[in-house]
């Protein structure tokens, strides 16, 4: 116990300046870790009146974290009466001990996946902010090679002359033989990925009425929310791209400036058909972070599952009246 305890200090205590963005997380689920290993300890060591006083809250957790099917849930719903009675023998309070670690030990796993799926979206959101920023540079020194202008047609009256717009700038009564991209301007992509970046900004703000707040050390709603800015810049331009390139019937010409950042913000707020699968990935994250399996088990239920998986010729871990468990070794192998 004072091994975990000093290092559940150490990691609380530690300075870790630049890298406190990938390290801190870590640290923090290192204090937690250390700390519930210390308890898993610490309820082998007190008297068996606070023991069984722990029980109601043992089967707490293991109702949270442990499946309704698994062993040491159905054997601790089975004892628990007898427990909080008052009638705890040493095999009970080895119950007790196994299903508090086994409930930690999974507690820890739905936290590092939460961690995990964290770590994803930030890196997605940087690599496609890379994306996005890399097109507007090349676009701003090279305009002509990903020109996003428009050659719309005139009416008979127009005679020889046509229109040229860009996103940036129109360009009336030019030759008709004017080549859309011989106009393009540096800040054509830039401006397209800003009206994107304000259509995804919508979405996210009318997304904000199903995100829940979360109890958890980690802000994956917030992750999620943030790769919708990106995504929505680099949608846009993709968008606007493939009207250029006449692959959407109908839209090959655009009339107007306003046309087409307007096109540019629908694009950007159409990425939500893409990131809300991750909304909905993340959120289905945080629910299985102590999701409940049964509220309650009978203890009958209990003991016609145990008795049917023995006569099947299923051995349990606490068959016998085995002190420890069959094939575990004597203490917890939390660390």
């Amino acid at each position: 116990m004072e091994i975990h305890l000093g290092k559940a200090r150490a990691a609380a205590e530690e300075t870790f300046g630049w890298r406190r963005l990938w390290s801190g997380a870590t640290a923090r689920e290192g204090v937690w870790s250390n700390l519930r290993s210390a308890d898993v300890l610490l309820l082998q060591l007190v008297c068996d009146q606070e023991a069984a006083g722990r029980a109601s809250e043992v089967m707490t957790l293991v109702e949270r974290h442990l499946a309704k099917d698994d062993p040491q849930h159905l054997r601790l719903a089975q004892r628990i009466g007898p427990i909080t009675a008052g009638e705890l023998t040493p095999t009970d309070r080895m119950l007790l001990v196994w299903a508090l670690d086994s409930a930690y030990t999974t507690l820890d796993a739905e936290l590092a996946r939460v961690r995990s799926l964290r770590n994803i979206l930030w890196t997605a959101t940087f690599i496609v902010l890379l994306g996005v920023a890399g097109l507007a540079v090349y676009g701003w020194f090279f305009p002509q090679s990903l020109s996003l202008c428009f050659q719309p047609k005139l009416g008979p009256g127009g005679g020889d002359l046509s229109n040229i717009v860009c996103p940036s700038r129109d360009f009336p009564g030019l030759p008709a033989t004017t080549v859309p991209s011989m106009q393009a301007g540096s800040a054509d992509i830039l401006t397209v990925e800003v009206a994107g970046l304000a259509g995804a900004a919508f979405t996210v703000i009318a997304s904000l009425r199903h995100i829940r707040g979360t109890s958890t050390p980690y802000m994956l709603p917030l992750a999620s929310a943030v790769l919708k800015f990106p995504t929505g810049a680099l949608s846009a331009f993709l968008g606007v791209l493939l009207i250029r390139g006449a692959f959407v019937p109908g839209l090959s010409d655009l009339d107007s400036r306003a046309q087409v950042l307007a096109w540019a913000a629908i694009f950007g707020a159409a990425q939500h058909l893409v990131t809300r699968l991750v909304d909905d990935r993340a959120q289905m994250t945080l629910a299985e972070v102590g999701k409940p399996t049964e509220s309650v088990i009978v203890p009958q239920e209990a003991t016609l599952v145990e008795v049917t998986g023995t006569a099947r010729g299923e051995q349990t871990d606490w068959d016998a009246g085995r002190e420890t468990p069959s094939k575990q070794p004597a203490g917890p192998s939390r660390r």
